[in-house]
């Protein structure tokens, strides 16, 4: 009888469940920044193909809801980054190893419960730089979500017909909110395309709001590589980060760039390499990019994805662009 009462308790209260994390969140002080160089046995290497290495972190953490960052928001100081478990790391660094105004948080709202990756599977993260309104993209449910400026409260979601077909695990990996109010997705995985080629949505404007129109393009990321997320430029090019595994050194990114006038209908478009993250140099799953402006030099942020296993690293990169 106890044990049927037991059973009978958790029915209720998990169909009430609200989507609070269901593990506690770390206080500011469980994390803290140790630097980080590209070519560690070679300080004054900086180059990266078109890239600059400017500065870099490892983040290490204490606790149970912490890594898994698959998306990156960089307003500086102010990064912001968002886990594929639905939880939120905000701080302020502006360089070398001093973080500062360290806060966790959980997206209030979601697909599923928000118990485990499997319902709040946050993949993707883009802002509205004026209202400060963010939309997270899901795996696994193909929905795009709209959050008010502190990502604590849900203000809309959709779950587009034209993303139906993607695979569960292969989803909008990449949103981004283009300057002319636009959007923008890539599907990690080929799900019903052709052999080496992503479906890329562009949305006319708010992907939630009603009316929003569609269309529909092909992007073919390097051999042996997935998109995982995109950033555009100040001159409206698009910065795609592909991820690839190899023996013997694993993780791999290859940083290719799409031209703004080739997004159109129908188009099938293969990206022009600026950057290749490799052994022997510093690499692992990078998920996310961000682009911002620093006195008139484009900067690009990279952010890993340690799977929350022990052999993995949260890093973030700082790199000017060049050229």
């Amino acid at each position: 009888m106890r044990i049927s009462l037991s059973v009978l308790l958790c029915l209720i209260f998990v169909q009430d469940y609200s989507g609070e994390p269901r593990v506690p969140l770390p206080l500011g002080n469980s994390v803290r920044a140790v630097p980080v160089h590209p070519w560690p046995d070679d300080p004054a290497r900086r180059q990266v193909g078109a890239l600059t290495f400017l500065d870099g972190i490892e983040l290490r953490e204490r606790g149970r809801a912490i890594g898994g960052y698959s998306a990156l928001s960089v307003r500086a100081p102010r990064i912001t980054l968002l886990s594929d478990r639905g939880t939120v790391l905000a701080f302020d660094w502006t360089g070398g190893a001093r973080i500062a105004r360290v806060r966790y948080s959980a997206l209030g709202e979601g697909p599923g419960r928000g118990w485990s990756k499997l319902d709040r599977d946050s993949e993707s993260l883009t802002r509205d730089p004026v209202t400060g309104a963010s939309w997270v993209g899901f795996e696994r449910v193909n929905e795009i979500w709209r959050y008010s400026p502190d990502l604590s409260r849900a203000t809309g979601h959709v779950r587009p017909p034209a993303m139906s077909g993607w695979e569960e695990n292969g989803g909008p990996e990449t949103l981004v909110r283009l300057a002319d109010g636009r959007f923008l997705t890539i599907a990690e995985t080929r799900a019903n395309a052709k052999r080496g080629q992503r479906f890329v949505l562009i949305f006319s404007g708010d992907p939630v709001a009603p009316g929003t129109r569609t269309f529909g393009f092909t992007y073919r990321p390097p051999s042996g590589t997935q998109p995982v997320d995109a950033a555009e430029l100040p001159d409206g090019r698009i910065v795609v980060l592909n991820r690839g595994v190899g023996l013997p050194h694993g993780f791999y990114t290859v940083v290719t760039m799409i031209p703004r006038g080739a997004i159109r209908p129908g188009a099938d478009i293969k990206g022009r390499e600026i950057a290749r993250l490799a052994a022997p140099a510093i690499h692992d799953n990078f998920e996310g990019v961000a682009a911002t402006q620093e006195a008139g030099r484009t900067i690009l942020w990279l952010i890993s994805d340690d799977n929350q296993f022990f052999v993995q690293r949260t890093l973030l990169l700082k790199f000017r662009l060049d050229g």
